[in-house]
């Protein structure tokens, strides 16, 4: 969500309540004014403000007398709703992941929340080229002054807060890197998974461009399918997950490729 934590009378920071608008409306698919008045503590012309900019933010939709929920599959894809989950987990994957990163060396990051989680490390490890298509990394990592940052552009989607399209995937095509971090939405023991054929077009050519491939996946993404086929686990080098993953599906993994359990933080 966004960081803007402007008071609110009753109901916390600008960021807290419109966090707990979200979460309710997922939570019951739609929701009335006047039960978002009372949820939050705040008047109703405070709480048509947050969903119009919660509606312009492409998280809820807005009807006439309420708000409802975004199709799970475009909301869970929302760059806003994923920085705000599993970071706890998210933190504890890139800690680990950042063994695989070394000073000197060139690394492609994703538009993925768990790959920033990565780049917030970054700034002790230079010198270092990270080449990434995610706005927020790139935001981040420019102020790093011993990371070489080249950024991917393209179309940019908000949604996503990355860049892609024709024009990403030729950037992509331009460089080589040493290691390509990279999630996705889901995963079985066995096989990735992304809901956007879009974007699975983007990581896919990441990690061709890439000479070590590692994927970061909180527990919450298995087992689970989505639409489309991302890469078998068996094309990654490395897969680094949370403690909250099942001994069984740790087993099958492990058939797979190599796995590395991130210690909680």
């Amino acid at each position: 969500m966004s960081s803007e934590a402007g008071p609110g009378r009753g109901g916390g920071s600008r960021a807290t309540r419109q966090q707990r608008i979200v979460d309710h409306v997922l939570a019951a698919g739609s929701a009335s004014a006047t039960e978002l008045v009372e949820l939050t503590g705040v008047s109703l012309m405070t709480v048509h403000r947050d969903v119009d900019e919660l509606v312009r933010r492409g998280l809820v939709r807005k009807y006439r007398g309420g708000v409802s929920a975004q199709p799970t599959s475009v909301f869970e894809s929302h760059s806003d709703y994923r920085r705000t989950v599993r970071r706890a987990e998210k933190n504890a994957i890139a800690a680990a992941a950042l063994a695989f990163v070394e000073p000197g060396s060139s690394i492609m990051l994703d538009d993925s929340t768990s790959a920033l989680a990565l780049a917030e490390r970054l700034g002790d490890v230079g010198p270092l080229t990270v080449v990434t298509n995610y706005l927020p990394a790139l935001e981040l990592l420019k102020t790093f002054p011993e990371v070489r940052l080249i950024a991917l552009g393209g179309d940019y989607s908000r949604t996503h807060d990355s860049f892609g399209g024709v024009g990403c995937l030729e950037a992509v095509e331009a460089v080589s890197v040493d290691a390509a971090f990279v999630s996705t939405s889901s995963m079985t023991g066995s096989m990735t998974f992304h809901q956007e054929q879009e974007i699975v077009v983007v990581k896919r050519r990441m990690l061709e461009v890439a000479d070590r491939c590692v994927l970061l996946m909180d527990s919450s993404k298995a087992p689970r399918r989505a639409l489309h086929h991302l890469r078998p686990l068996a094309a990654f080098d490395d897969l680094v997950v949370d403690d909250g993953t099942s001994a069984a599906l740790l087993e099958e993994m492990g058939e797979h490729t190599r796995v590395t359990v991130a210690e909680p933080c």
